[in-house]
């Protein structure tokens, strides 16, 4: 059901400071921003191949963003695998004896469903499934 890493989240103080590094250093473009309200985040996407990279910036002190700001500082939060079944896919992981964060998907960024798995599960990487929504 996985079919590709969709992206690598990483959580960054400010976007405004960070897109430079992205496009002047690495010479990427910064294809999309949007503001997440659910997840408290603003987000900047880049492609690198067939890989996203979404840059996170929490707009609230208690985002989950903040906090793991707060604990571990800049960097890598978190894989996101793209799935053709999310559901299916969630179903599997807590089957397996896997700690889901959210057992229902619900909108993320760029119009798609997401779901995550709770890190203590997964060997310390915080995993997303993302899946895009049907109508």
């Amino acid at each position: 059901m996985i079919t590709k890493i969709d992206h690598l989240g990483i959580a960054v103080r400010s976007l405004d400071e960070t897109i430079p590094y992205y496009e002047k250093t690495l010479g990427l473009k910064c294809e999309h921003r949007e503001e997440v309200p659910a997840q408290k985040v603003r987000t900047a996407f880049f492609t690198v191949g067939e890989v996203h990279l979404e840059l996170l910036e929490p707009t609230s002190p208690d985002s989950p963003v903040a906090k793991f700001l707060e604990k571990n500082g800049e960097g890598v939060h978190h894989v996101a695998f793209g799935t053709t079944d999310i559901v299916g896919q969630l179903k599997q992981a807590a089957d397996s004896g896997c700690k889901l964060i959210h057992e229902i998907p619900f909108e993320g960024a760029a119009g798609k469903l997401v779901a995550f798995l709770h890190p203590k599960s997964t060997h310390g990487v915080l995993t997303e499934f993302c899946a895009p929504k049907t109508n």
